[in-house]
This record gives C-alpha cells, structure tokens and sequence, in this order.
C-alpha cells in the first residue's frame, strides 16, 4: 500500500492547510478535519477529471493507498491550545510552558531534540489514555 504524507499547517487567517511533500496534492478548510476533507477531495477529483480527458496518472491511485498527516508543532500546539495547555505539556514533556507558548505562538522554533520531546509525551499521554477502562 503506498503511504503518502501530508503536512497540516495553520494558516495566517485562522484556516488550515493540508499539502503531500512528495506529491502535488493539495486541501485548505477552516479546521484541520476540513483541509484533509479537501486534500481527499483533491486527489478523487484529479483522478475523475484524468479519466474524463484520457490523461494518464499514477497507477497506485487506482490501488490502496494512506494518506499519513503530519503537523508542524506551531500549528499542533495551536490545534489543541483548548485541549492541551503549555503548562500541562510542559509537565509531561519537561519543557518550560514559557518556551512551549512561544514555540505556539511562532516566536520561536523548536529545535529537533525539542520537537521529539514533545512528541514523545504526546505519545505516552495517548498510550496511557488508551488504555483507561471507566
């Protein structure tokens, strides 16, 4: 099955973006959910309109295929500023909340060993509430 990436981005006028690194497929919408909406939107409409006019396009469009999202970490801390404040990242990753506000709010850029810490928690945060029965 060929996996294809995409990166959300938060636009500067509130929207979102959804756009493929290896790919010229492309999404926008008001909320992440509708940007990769429209990026699906996008590859089904390039692929009826390539039938349509008897233009050749790749045949793994036809098959199976993952669309796999990846966030840059100004635009995921922005998405779940209401969900997951600084200061509660800031205790899971060990990162200073100050330092995580400014990474949402563009004033600054983590660096790699940053963006795997907040990652890494991000992930043990999902693992340990995966596996929460009520």
């Amino acid at each position: 099955m060929k996996q294809i990436t995409a990166i959300i981005e938060k636009n500067s006028d509130g929207g979102y973006s959804a756009y493929c690194t290896d790919e010229v497929f492309s999404g926008m919408g008001d909320t992440a959910d509708a940007a990769k909406e429209d990026l699906k939107q996008s590859i089904r409409h390039f692929v009826e309109s390539s039938r349509e006019d008897g233009y050749q396009y790749p045949e793994w469009l036809d098959g199976e295929y993952e669309i796999v999202y990846k966030f840059d970490t100004q635009s995921l801390l922005q998405y779940y500023a209401g969900i997951i404040t600084p200061a509660a990242l800031g205790r899971l990753s060990g990162i200073n909340p100050k330092q995580l506000w400014s990474y949402a709010h563009g004033k600054s850029k983590p660096r790699k060993a940053q963006v795997k810490r907040i990652e890494e928690a991000l992930h043990r945060l999902g693992s340990e509430l995966s596996s929460i029965s009520l």
